[in-house]
């Protein structure tokens, strides 16, 4: 049976979310460009040859099955581009949130093909690292306001959605694995 400590370890296998309000060095900041740039063909690369019963499969007790991960991310991450776009443009926009969970069992996310969000991922993945990339050092302190996560920055954010990608990558990996 599952200890709590298991399921914590299956549920964030790549540690929680951090959150850092700093601003991030250029060094780091490439790291986490060159995670967003590179997750699409990882995912890919992962979820491709899988068998509908694979891709059907919970990474945990409880958890999202393979299928509704890949759809999920593309979700996130088109959430994530409009909120750092809208920081950019207005002076500390409200963002709404969105029921990720409630999302992930509509019904193309439980059973439509993985190649749709995959080929959504690779399009808005490129169009989002340009954005941020052509980003002037100073506008990545721009801020949103968040009705859970309070004031962040596109900075944060960029630290935010870099681990999404790591979480998301690890969760289809422990499916894989067993």
């Amino acid at each position: 049976m599952a200890t709590i400590q298991d399921i914590e370890q299956l549920r964030y296998p790549a540690g929680p979310m951090p959150r850092s309000s700093a601003p991030l060095d250029a060094r780091t900041r490439e790291e986490y460009l060159a995670i967003l740039e590179a997750t699409p063909a990882r995912i890919r690369s992962l979820v491709s040859g899988l068998s509908d019963q694979q891709l059907d499969t919970p990474y945990r007790p409880g958890g999202w099955t393979v299928r509704q991960v890949v759809h999920h991310v593309p979700d996130s991450h088109m959430n994530a581009y409009v909120r750092m776009k809208l920081a950019v443009t207005e002076s500390q926009p409200a963002v709404k949130t969105y029921e990720e969970a409630r999302w992930a069992e509509l019904p193309e996310a439980r059973s439509a093909p993985v190649t749709m969000s995959l080929d959504l991922l690779d399009a808005l993945h490129r169009r989002w690292v340009a954005f941020l990339r052509a980003l002037p050092d100073a506008d990545f302190g721009k801020t949103f306001s968040h009705p859970e996560w309070g004031i962040v920055s596109i900075d944060e954010s960029l630290g935010m959605y870099a681990w999404h990608c790591r979480h998301h990558t690890e969760h289809i990996r422990l499916v894989i694995k067993t």
